[in-house]
This record gives structure tokens, sequence and C-alpha cells, in this order.
């Protein structure tokens, strides 16, 4: 019995929040999101090393779920406050959020409540958008929990057989963070590239997506 304690209390689960970037929706709007990245040895996690992005409102998302998920049990750690005059040119205000941002997933992953909820982990460790989490978290894809963190980065494929023989030889092993990367240019110092519009902006999670339907399709 003690060593399954010690076990448990050796495990650990290290998440970072940084690489903000920012994105353009249109010619007016644009926003700022952020790489989590994800190191554990924790029984709790499908995939041991995981990198996905994120933005704000999708954090704010997270917490109002996992909330009303543990049915009011557990007191969630704040968020950073949304402040009105937030300014994607001035990197104090990104990096104070971004450091808020991380300070919130450090707590949450150390409550093993909140560890049981599958919104946490598809948030962590896939790319899909917020209502698909919540239609995989409720059985209402044609594709698992497992499967959406598992093919996490997957690279396109030419054919089904392709994605069979990919999930069934890697996904299994510990990926490299590098594998879960966006597959977009890197966007560095902050600064905007118009050529990349909203088709490729949506390529994050569609592409995911097309993955998991073909793998679906084909068990």
């Amino acid at each position: 019995m003690r060593e399954e304690s010690d076990s448990a209390v050796s495990q650990i689960v290290s998440v970072w929040v940084r690489d903000p970037r920012i994105r353009k929706n249109d010619f007016w709007h644009a926003y700022i999101d952020y790489e989590i990245c994800l190191h554990t040895d924790s029984v709790c996690f499908t995939k041991k090393i995981s990198s996905v992005r994120r933005r704000y409102s999708e954090f704010v998302w997270l917490r109002q779920k996992l909330q009303a998920n543990s049915m009011l049990m557990v007191q969630l750690p704040a968020l950073p406050p949304k402040n009105p005059f937030f300014s994607l040119n001035n990197a104090q205000q990104i990096t104070e959020r971004m450091k808020g941002l991380q300070r919130f997933l450090e707590k949450i992953v150390q409550n093993p409540l909140l560890l049981s909820d599958s919104c946490l982990h598809l948030f962590l460790q896939s790319q899909l958008s917020v209502s698909k989490i919540q239609a995989c978290a409720a059985g209402r894809t044609h594709y698992s929990v497992a499967q959406a963190v598992k093919s996490c980065g997957l690279r396109r494929f030419h054919s089904e057989e392709d994605l069979q023989k990919d999930l069934s030889m890697s996904c299994d092993s510990d990926s490299d963070s590098s594998e879960c990367r966006d597959p977009e240019p890197r966007i560095k110092d902050l600064t905007i590239i118009k050529s990349q519009s909203a088709g490729l902006l949506d390529l994050m999670g569609s592409s995911q997506e097309e993955s998991l339907s073909s793998s679906s399709g084909s068990t």
C-alpha cells in the first residue's frame, strides 16, 4: 500500500504556457494564442509529451466547463482577468497574461478530480475546437477521447491504411513535442503575417478532424 502511495506522489505533470503568436481573423480582427506544452509520467494522461495552441477565450471556456462538471466540489483557481484595454502590441500585458494562464494550468493538473475530466485532456492534448471537445466528451463523435488525443499532430495521410498504420505503430508511444506543434509557420516577434488567411487558421482544427474521421471510418 505504501508503494502505491509513493508511486502516485512521484508522478510528475509539468505544463508550460509559452510562445504567444498573433493570429489574424480578417483585416480588422486579430487575437493571440499560446502554446501549451505538457510533459508527464502520470498514468492519467494518454500522451506523455504534447503541445497544442489555445487562446484566452478557450481558457475561459475550460474553467467554466470544469466548474460545471465538478458540481462546485472544487474551488477552481482564477484566470488572469479580462482587460478591456488589452493590447496586442503591449508585450508586458501579453507576458503577464501568459504567466497567469500557466499558473492556472499548474494548479488544475494537480487536482485528481479535475484530471478525470475528459474536457481537460482534450483541451491540453488535442487540437479540437471547444465545440468538438464538448461533442467528443459527450460521446457524440465518431472518434473517442483517446483517438482525439493520439491523433494530435499526425501529418496528412494519403489513405486510410496509412492512418491506421501510423496509429498502430506510433500513437501508443510517447510522441516528440515537435510532432504536435502547429503545422503553420512560426510567427516571430509577435508580427502578423498577412498571407496567413482565415483558411489556414481553420486548417489547425480541420486537419485533425479529417484524420479522426478517416480513422473511425476504417475501424
